[in-house]
């Protein structure tokens, strides 16, 4: 089936997050939403259709998770990263989120330090200091318009006693999809000073032509035994309001002690519509897949070409996965309150504040570009005559 991601639908009043939510964090309504991740395009209609189906049956009560379901996650891990993984290791979570703070919770202690990699998805810093954990951060590095992890200053933080990393690969929001050969280079890191890693893969299957994604817990059995591994179909399929993660832990140890956790706090059973949308979309969701990639794709290329026509000032981030698009807004000299107000009263756009991703985020912005071609045109033009009229104000 050919799927047009060109057509506009309108999300208004359907309690979304992305639409209905404006007044309250942008204070107006009048902004064109680019922020939270998900996608503005229908997903597969096989994934309807399963929904469907279900909802028919008429009794949504208690669920089990059958073994095509589990069937359905082995064989698109091994399909799309060769990666073998057998179904005793794979657990639920209603999500990426909540399994973050399932995992601090589960393996370290109040004060235990715990280390990020800013600029990075906001909800890492809270699922550690909301615990009572101690934040470690180590930056990524900015080099040549790329960014990389700075594995001196990791290896300083390590040897210093920090008890578990939180990972993000792909990186939300900057765009690296983490090289093997840097993959194994932190594995080694982490098995020299025994630091778990709790590896967030939510955007794994939004990578771009000419990359590969890569779990860290597949390079090898010392590492798998180190680390805990978070997947979900939600944003490559655009179901997160289903609620539905996976979690894949190969230690038998980390897994029971995880799972008791979950179980204590009756986050056990899965989402009855969550559970049919996962299976159809790992079973009969990949051309559907496919489309959207080369859609978002051409957005991006769109984007870059759009900004270096006609606004210099504001320079991407290459990215080599997902649909978030990391804009470097510091030419236009601005503290980031005034950039962020510039943004959403002058050019009438709701983009991520790039401090929220940590203080080296400031003068960033993170906006969201699965969406058609003409919201993000007109998104676009909009800030360009906001640039335009700043620039003519000297």
């Amino acid at each position: 089936m050919k799927y047009n991601f060109d057509e506009v639908i309108n999300r208004r009043d359907t309690n979304s997050v992305k639409w209905d939510s404006l007044s309250n964090v942008f204070n107006t309504s009048k902004v064109i939403p680019l922020w939270v991740a998900d996608m503005d395009f229908p997903c597969a209609v096989e994934i309807i259709e399963a929904i469907k189906s279900r909802a028919n049956h008429g009794i949504l009560g208690y669920n089990i998770l059958p073994d095509s379901y589990y069937s359905s996650i082995i064989n698109w891990v091994k399909k799309r990263y060769n990666w073998d993984i057998k179904k005793q290791w794979i657990t639920h979570s209603p999500g990426i989120v909540p399994a973050l703070n399932l995992c601090v919770l589960t393996y370290t202690k109040p004060g235990d330090k715990i280390l990020v990699q800013s600029p990075v998805y906001f909800p890492f810093f809270s699922a550690i200091e909301n615990n009572q954990r101690q934040l470690i951060n180590s930056e990524l590095k900015l080099i040549n318009g790329k960014y990389f992890m700075d594995f001196n200053d990791l290896e300083i933080k390590f040897k210093a006693g920090v008890k578990m990393m939180i990972l993000c690969n792909p990186q939300n929001p900057v765009g690296r999809v983490w090289s093997y050969e840097e993959l194994v280079k932190l594995s080694e890191l982490c098995i020299k000073y025994n630091v778990l890693i709790i590896s967030d893969e939510i955007h794994c299957d939004l990578v771009h032509s000419g990359y590969k994604h890569t779990p860290i817990a597949s390079i090898s059995n010392d590492i798998a035994k180190l680390t805990v591994t978070c997947m979900a179909p939600s944003k490559t399929f655009n179901i997160a309001g289903l609620s539905t993660a996976t979690i894949i832990i190969p230690n038998e140890d980390l897994l029971s002690k995880y799972n008791k956790t979950s179980e204590n706090l009756g986050l056990g059973l899965g989402n009855t519509f969550g559970i049919v949308a996962l299976e159809a979309a790992y079973s009969y969701g990949e051309p559907w897949l496919q489309q959207v990639l080369a859609y978002i794709e051409e957005n991006f290329k769109f984007l870059d070409e759009y900004l270096k026509t006609n606004i210099p000032q504001i320079k991407l981030i290459k990215p080599e996965g997902t649909f978030l698009a990391w804009l470097d807004f510091r030419e236009l000299n601005m503290t980031n309150n005034d950039l962020k107000d510039f943004i959403i009263f002058t050019a009438g756009v709701g983009l991520n504040n790039g401090s929220d991703f940590g203080k080296s985020g400031e003068g960033f912005q993170r906006m969201n570009i699965a969406c058609s071609r003409k919201t993000l045109e007109k998104a676009l033009k909009n800030l360009q005559y906001a640039v335009n009229n700043l620039n003519n104000s000297f």
